[in-house]
C-alpha cells in the first residue's frame, strides 16, 4: 500500500468592519475543493467582534456577508465552527440558516 500526496491551493478572502479607522469585526472564507463536487465548499474561520462592539449586530453582519459571498462564488454548503461555550454564536448561526451537523475535532500543535 502507498499513499500519495498532492498539493491542492485554497483560496482566502479576509472580512473586516472598521469604525473610526478601528476594526471592531473580523471574518475569513476559505474556500477549498475536494473530489466530490466540482464546485468549491467554504470554510468560515476566525470570526471576531471587539468585546465593547458585541450585540451591536455586527457578528451577524459580517456573518451574512461571508454567506452571500459563499454563494456569490458557488460554494455548495459553507461550514461553521464553534466552541462550547458560546452559546449565543450558535443560536445566530441557526437564524442566519447553519445547520448543527455535529462535533469539530481538533489537534493543537505546539511550538517547541
Amino acid at each position: 500500500m502507498k499513499i500519495f500526496e498532492k498539493e491542492i491551493l485554497a483560496k482566502g478572502i479576509r472580512f473586516s468592519i472598521t469604525e473610526n479607522e478601528r476594526e471592531v469585526a473580523r471574518a475569513y472564507l476559505y474556500l477549498m475543493n475536494n473530489d466530490l463536487h466540482q464546485e468549491p465548499f467554504g470554510l468560515l474561520e476566525d470570526v471576531f467582534v471587539d468585546e465593547k462592539d458585541r450585540s451591536a449586530g455586527l457578528g451577524k453582519k459580517i456573518v451574512q456577508t461571508v454567506i452571500d459571498k459563499a454563494k456569490e462564488l458557488g460554494c455548495y454548503k459553507l461550514i461553521a465552527t464553534s466552541r462550547y461555550s458560546r452559546p449565543q454564536v450558535h443560536e445566530m448561526y441557526l437564524k442566519l440558516g447553519f445547520k448543527d451537523q455535529g462535533k469539530e475535532f481538533r489537534i493543537d500543535f505546539t511550538k517547541e
